[in-house]
């Protein structure tokens, strides 16, 4: 009777485990798709609809989203174009891009919104990819910060039976889950860094 008990109680300790290296990969792989959406804010050499994410245009007195009211797409590496799905839209639009401010004049041949992308200076290229190096620190400060919770959870669990290779074991899947996502924030912010650098 006593030994299944213990087994039970085992049992139950790899499932605390389980939960805990669960939610750490879960939180870590937030941190990474928090990265990305940052990253497509952020201009590279070549023109992007993510460009114009975030811009709110005025549709009959409600502010709504430019990619809900218009298909945005990128014919050229240098040029954005935007085709309102209503023609009365052309000029909130053009409007609305004007004042984010995004370093391009918007101009409209009656049908859709063109912005012609002007090359980034080598001095704005590189103030660019600092920006995106802050984005991948915050995510692997992130990463950092839930591999330490993680730890002091398995740490928790000797008090309540788990065996010292049972938390050896589980801090080493702590440290292998947070190399393979301190990994993916340096393979996109090299991706991102080659984005803005081509020319």
């Amino acid at each position: 009777m006593a030994k299944t008990a213990i087994f039970t109680q085992t049992r139950v300790m790899s499932e605390d485990l389980k939960f805990i290296i669960d939610s750490t990969e879960e939180a870590m792989q937030e941190a990474v798709t928090h990265l990305e959406n940052e990253l497509t804010k952020i201009r590279g050499g070549r023109a992007s609809v993510n460009m114009v994410d975030g811009i709110m245009v005025d549709y009959y007195g409600t502010m709504t989203p430019l990619n809900q009211v218009a298909n945005v797409n990128t014919p050229e590496p240098r040029t954005l174009a935007i085709q309102p799905w209503e023609k009365s839209m052309i000029d909130p639009i053009t409007r609305a891009i004007q004042a984010a401010n995004l370093g391009f004049n918007p101009s409209n041949n009656g049908v859709m919104v063109i912005c012609a992308i002007p090359p980034m200076t080598e001095e704005r290229r590189k103030q660019m990819v600092k920006k995106a190096k802050e984005e991948g620190e915050h995510a692997k400060v992130s990463i950092r910060t839930s591999r330490k919770e993680a730890n002091e959870q398995v740490r928790a669990l000797l008090k309540s039976g788990l065996t010292e290779d049972e938390v050896k074991g589980g801090e080493a899947k702590v440290q292998q889950i947070t190399d393979t996502y301190t990994a993916k924030v340096d393979k996109h912010l090299e991706a991102k860094e080659k984005d803005i650098m081509t020319v």
